[in-house]
């Protein structure tokens, strides 16, 4: 197994990995809050860790990956509400949709997809033992953490107390008069009015606090002090500041050895987000570009760093899914055997290793490509296991064959050439594009590849 670092939120720094059980490696990241269809900046921490789990299984780990589904959510509720559907029922609807978007990245699925409506028994324990620990107390119905009962709270996040704001106050200006401490957070809820989901507890009917619904989701499937608690850099504060101080104050011990946190997709330099209304529904980006491409684009830059989103970034991943299908078009299955190619598909994994830094993998890869070009080789054994690691080892599946519709349109774009009309030879291809496919001209007349 090679040493693998990498960078810890809490500690600032790189870290070397090392499992609390020897040999596994326990990852719960937290998942989308289905109140509508994902955005593909809701997809990169599906990706970064669906890969992050297969490259620990490449260097020989055995790895449980656990991603939550957050289906009780005030979000879902208001949905809901505008909707004029049942919460449950919206839920429901976009899970299901949630898992339909991400299947089609050909990833396959994490180990286990908790639901939060599934997980209330084991939340409302986790409740109950904080009050009798004194670091919870309830009040009309509700239950608020005790932030200043935990003297380590902001040590992941790196903030102070005076600088900190839950952000729960927005939607209810009575909430905070109900805490004892502006800084507290809400762990229950009770039962509002037009609110159709909810559960008995010993402080009265309601449900869980978002925060809450992780800690014992993470705890139930991986235990308490597993390896790596994963998520978008957005939920550092509060979302994983307060898991944390849950489980310190709960079990007297930290939640996770390691916290890893990806980077936003930007557009024009601001987050994407649904509240902001800059969306790209990630079903309709795959659909635009293929799956290969979209993976190739999330994978483009490190997973730290924000990664810009736009026509021009999404068209250099999918020219570089292009060069790597060609290319693999003149190989064929089996041991490359060559030790200069080895060199690159060994720094290919290093790079993984250096904090799982895939835009640095992805050169080594383009470097192989170069290499085994000038060197004329015909085997695609290193190229096949760099491709299997990030998902992309359908670049390697024979091509397809077009479908008739589009065979139709490249045969009457070569008319169109033939008779000098340009102008509707260019339609005919970017018809053709639309539908996912280039059309290239050679010798025996036109070819067929696709996007």
């Amino acid at each position: 197994m090679r040493e693998i670092h990498l960078e810890d939120t809490k500690r600032g720094r790189l870290e070397l990995l090392t499992p609390r059980d020897r040999g596994r490696v326990g990852i719960y990241a937290c998942g989308p809050t289905v109140y509508s269809r994902i955005h593909i900046g809701n997809a990169r921490p599906f990706v970064v860790f669906s890969l992050l789990k297969r490259f620990l299984e490449h260097e020989g780990y055995e790895v449980e990956l656990v991603v939550n589904v957050t289906d009780v959510n005030d979000k879902i509720y208001d949905a809901a509400r505008a909707k004029d559907v049942p919460s449950a029922e919206l839920a429901a609807e976009m899970s299901a949709l949630y898992t339909a978007d991400t299947d089609a990245l050909a990833l396959g699925r994490p180990d286990h997809e908790p639901l939060a409506s599934e997980t209330i028994g084991a939340i409302v324990d986790y409740i109950q033992t904080l009050i009798d620990r004194g670091h919870a107390y309830a009040v009309d119905g509700d239950v608020y953490f005790r932030v200043r009962s935990d003297p380590e709270y902001g040590s992941l996040s790196h903030r102070q107390l005076e600088n900190m704001e839950q952000g729960e106050d927005d939607s209810d200006p009575a909430l905070g008069a109900r805490k004892e401490d502006p800084l507290d957070f809400a762990l229950w809820k009770a039962r509002k009015e037009g609110e159709d989901t909810s559960w008995p507890a010993p402080w009265g009917e309601g449900r869980p606090g978002w925060h809450i619904e992780c800690s014992a989701m993470a705890e139930q499937l991986l235990g308490v002090g597993f390896d790596i608690h994963g998520g978008g850099s957005d939920l550092v504060f509060p979302h994983h500041e307060n898991e944390a101080a849950q489980t310190r104050a709960a079990r007297g011990a930290e939640l996770a050895g390691l916290w890893m946190h990806n980077g936003m997709i930007q557009t024009t330099g601001e987050k994407m987000a649904k509240s902001v209304g800059n969306i790209a529904l990630l079903h309709e980006v795959i659909e635009q570009c293929g799956p290969e491409s979209v993976l190739m684009y999330l994978i483009s830059g490190h997973y730290r760093q924000p990664l810009a989103f736009s026509p021009e970034t999404l068209e250099q991943a999918r020219a570089n899914v292009r060069r790597i299908r060609e290319a693999a078009r003149k190989l064929v299955p089996g041991d490359t055997g060559d030790e200069h190619l080895r060199t690159y598909r060994d720094a290919f994994f290093g790079a993984l290793a250096n904090d799982f830094n895939t835009a640095a993998a992805l050169a080594q890869l383009n470097e192989w490509l170069s290499a085994a070009a000038q060197l004329g080789a015909k085997r695609d054994g290193d190229l096949r296991e760099m491709l299997g690691v990030l998902g992309l080892e359908s670049l390697l599946d024979p091509p397809e064959d077009a479908p008739a519709e589009v065979r139709a349109l490249a045969e009457e774009r070569q008319s169109a050439r033939a008779l000098r009309d340009f102008a509707a030879a260019d339609d005919l291809r970017d018809r053709i594009a639309s539908l996912g496919w280039e059309v290239r001209d050679v010798a025996q007349g036109f070819e067929l590849l696709p996007l």
